[in-house]
């Protein structure tokens, strides 16, 4: 691919960049509207969840925005570095969008809220998570050839893939608390939040650390543009994760938990390492 159409049409290179400036705006206008900084927002769950949402809203203000604005920007300027900033974004923007329409309790006379005034908001950045997405994955330099040294990658997946079980087995064994006993750690001022939690985790980002384990190992030379859009999900995912766990235990939260907080910085750590230990064994 020529250096004149390596970001495709002009069209697409200017729509997809306008959407990732946007969503960027967006996600500075949500966080300021949150209970970050003015509270305009009142999500339908117990106050008690404000603290996780104060944790995810910094890392969107201070993280994902500027992320998505400078990746807009620099694909208007055609500069090579739009690809790898666009990519990082899209599945941890799907994942915040879904936890944020679809993991409250709407159902529940409880809780009152305003944030369904929001929603075409939070709809807009998952379209256009959605588009980046498949305009980044056509895009991405597929030139990188995969030289592994097998010791080495069989440590460092080990120890990923050690830490991803631990990780699931502590979302399990609270599913199975729930089946057995019928509620679990917080699960009665958020049930909806639970599940959407666990279903996403379980379902969607502990496979696809698994499944960035396997390509490297089958399909390593192929794999680089996957394995990048995992590793910028994983790596702002944790950076959220942690941001949360952080808050919670500044804010005396009754649901947290030393145990995992612990095992998300430590997977936070692992992935951080990987990502730059992959980066390294990719070339031209």
């Amino acid at each position: 691919m020529t250096k004149e159409n390596a970001f495709a049409s002009e069209f697409e290179r200017i729509a997809i960049g306008l959407l990732a400036v946007i969503t960027g705006i967006l996600l500075i206008y949500l966080a300021i509207q949150g209970p970050l900084f003015l509270g305009n927002i009142h999500y339908k769950s117990n106050p008690v969840i404000n603290n996780q949402i104060v944790g995810q809203d910094v890392v969107n203000l201070f993280l994902l925005s500027l992320i998505s604005i400078a990746g807009g920007i620099a694909l208007w300027l055609r500069k090579p570095v739009a690809k790898y900033l666009l990519i990082a974004t899209p599945l941890y923007l799907i994942y915040f969008v879904l936890s944020y329409t679809i993991g409250w309790e709407w159902s529940s006379p409880t809780y009152a809220g305003n944030n369904e005034k929001y929603f075409f908001h939070f709809l807009f950045i998952l379209v256009a998570a959605l588009l980046i997405m498949l305009y980044s994955l056509s895009v991405f330099p597929k030139d990188r050839v995969a030289r592994f040294n097998k010791k080495g990658l069989a440590v460092y997946s080990s120890i990923l893939v050690l830490f991803l079980l631990v990780f699931a087995g502590m979302w399990m064994k609270e599913v199975f608390e729930v089946m057995v006993k019928g509620t679990t750690r917080g699960y009665d001022i958020a049930p909806t939040a639970f599940w959407l939690v666990r279903v996403f985790d379980l379902g969607f980002t502990i496979p696809l650390g698994l499944l960035s384990v396997y390509l490297l190992w089958t399909r390593p030379g192929t794999s680089f543009p996957i394995q990048f859009m995992f590793y910028g999900f994983f790596t702002t995912m944790i950076v959220a994760v942690n941001a949360m766990g952080i808050v919670m235990w500044l804010k005396k939260d009754p649901t947290f938990l030393w145990r995992d907080l612990i095992v998300f910085l430590i997977l936070g750590m692992i992935v951080f390492v990987g990502f730059f230990y992959i980066l390294r064994f990719f070339k031209k």
